[in-house]
């Protein structure tokens, strides 16, 4: 399981307001809540984010609130895994649940840099920089998180990967 993208990066204590500001929260729409990821902290993430891009944070990532529309929100703008030095543990749970790759790795959190071009290897928790020619070391998802981030989140893990 591999992802390669450009970089956004932020820095510590994005809490779940900033990814998605609570005055959006009144939808359930996937879609509704991606076109204002980020807004109040980068007004530009919305058109500048491709799918399969990566963001990466500092320490503290997704502090906040326990809702879930924040990782909702980052996954459905295109981002295929964040990384972090570390992430709120909440946030972290739930990017689980919904399917939202996620790694933390101090080195790659400070080195990396937006618009670096990154490559993640999930099964060995190698992250690539192609841009710097740099390796950062995360440790790798075990066979039960890949299989709910392939899976398109722990429901769907449940249900034998059906969607």
């Amino acid at each position: 399981m591999n992802v390669q993208g450009t970089v956004h990066k932020y820095g510590d204590n994005v809490d779940t307001d900033v990814i998605i500001p609570a005055r959006y929260l009144n939808t359930a729409d996937h879609k509704e809540l991606a076109s204002h990821c980020m807004e109040d902290i980068d007004s530009d993430f919305v058109k500048n984010v491709k799918c399969g891009d990566i963001m990466v944070g500092g320490a503290n990532f997704g502090c906040g609130s326990s809702r879930e529309h924040a990782p909702i929100a980052i996954k459905e703008s295109g981002i295929s895994c964040v990384i972090a030095s570390t992430f709120a543990r909440i946030f972290y749970r739930n990017s689980i649940n919904i399917g939202l790759a996620i790694l933390e790795c101090p080195e790659a959190s400070e080195k990396i840099e937006s618009g670096d071009e990154v490559s993640v290897d999930f099964d060995t928790g190698i992250i690539t920089n192609i841009s710097k020619n740099e390796k950062y070391k995360a440790q790798p998802f075990p066979e039960f998180i890949k299989n709910i981030i392939s899976s398109n989140g722990l429901l769907n893990s449940i249900k034998g990967g059906q969607s």
